[in-house]
């Protein structure tokens, strides 16, 4: 199954039940007046944000969403039953745009949130409302109004909490496959990842954080050259970005290739270069043991590098566990602090929640980019 972060679709809410033009008829009773109801609301189209669902591709075969119509009022002044609210199931992550004005509805980002997309049209009024001292028997009633019909341009931006980037085979995939239960595809050349993957890392009970990996940049990348920009959204949510460098690439020097990624994330968004990023300088097995230190410190002193720097080798786990445990710490102060400061904010970060479903939710996902 290929990874769907985009789809359009149309929904139409349904139609207000129009009202009822009556007059109560009954023996001994001749002049029993207007007893038309009014007619039943439209219903209404709503996005609820679900766990069971990782992409968008089920709005590929599927586009067109209908709400069922309001009943038409009844004499005996019945009114006519309401129609039934559509849901619709869309991953957490989502994004909703209006096609036509391009106004951002609404993002879901946690799960059962939802969010109304269309509105169902109004009831008719029966003729029992216009009734009067001067009007006994009025055959006036009112139509239900149309429901709204709208386009929808669908984005899932996936919820994590560290993205992984750097160039093509720099090692994010072998990284994200050392440190979780996700199995992205691992190959000797460039692009071998074509969709997000998503794992979970768990460093104990109850303490875990999920982390992704994006297809790899190159320069020219914010021109739309190569992948990688495509799926640069899907980091823009993410609290710290793990910027992955190959120590001994074959052609490419390791500071012009950090050089060029920082260019193309600021051509791409300041908000995404300003986040916090970390450096890892992966692939130490192919150094030396004796000129490893050496190597990376080169590589630290030229880039004049400011931030964290963790040196590993995802092939053999060789500084994972320590880069892990400082992720972990280092999110754990980050929404402390948050939350600190906005008691009564609702997180927009991937937050922690039952261990083994949302493993069983994102490795789902990571399986699926497999087949």
């Amino acid at each position: 199954m290929k990874f769907v972060d985009e789809a359009t679709i149309e929904v139409l809410a349904g139609k207000g039940g129009d009202g009822c033009l009556s007059f109560r008829r009954e023996k001994f009773i001749p002049k029993g007046g207007p007893d038309g109801g009014d007619g039943g609301d439209g219903g209404s189209v709503y996005l609820i944000a679900s766990i069971e669902f990782n992409t968008l591709v089920d709005f590929r075969y599927k586009r067109h969403f209908r709400a069922k119509n309001g009943q038409p009022g009844m004499g005996s002044q019945c009114f006519g039953k309401g129609g039934e609210d559509l849901y619709i199931s869309v991953p957490i992550g989502t994004t909703v745009y209006d096609c036509n004005t391009e106004e951002l509805l609404g993002d879901l980002v946690r799960a059962g949130q939802t969010l109304l997309v269309a509105k169902g049209g109004e009831r008719g009024l029966g003729n029992i409302h216009f009734k009067s001292s001067v009007n006994r028997a009025p055959r006036k009633t009112t139509h239900g109004t149309l429901g709204e019909e709208r386009t929808l341009r669908l984005e899932l931006q996936v919820l994590a909490d560290v993205g992984l980037l750097g160039m093509p085979n720099a090692g994010k995939s072998t990284l994200i496959r050392a440190v979780s239960a996700a199995r992205p595809k691992v190959a000797d050349y460039p692009f071998t990842t074509l969709y997000p993957h998503l794992g979970v890392v768990k460093i104990e009970e109850h303490r875990s954080f999920v982390m992704a990996d994006i297809p790899g940049l190159i320069e020219g990348a914010a021109e739309g050259i190569g992948l990688g920009v495509k799926f640069l959204k899907h980091l823009s949510r993410t609290g710290l970005l793990l910027h992955v460098v190959d120590v001994a690439p074959l052609d490419d020097d390791p500071v012009y290739a950090v050089r060029a990624i920082e260019k193309e994330l600021e051509k791409y968004s300041e908000t995404l270069a300003e986040k916090p990023r970390w450096l890892v300088l992966n692939k130490l097995d192919l150094l030396a043991p004796e000129t490893q230190a050496e190597h990376c410190q080169a590589i630290i002193k030229q880039l004049n590098w400011q931030a964290p720097v963790f040196q590993v080798s995802a092939v053999t786990g060789q500084g994972c566990q320590e880069l892990c445990y400082q992720i972990m710490q280092y999110l754990e102060a980050a929404k402390a602090e948050y939350a600190e400061k906005n008691p009564d904010a609702e997180p927009t970060q991937a937050m922690p929640v039952d261990d083994e479903r949302e493993e069983n939710s994102v490795l789902s996902q990571a399986d699926n980019h497999d087949n």
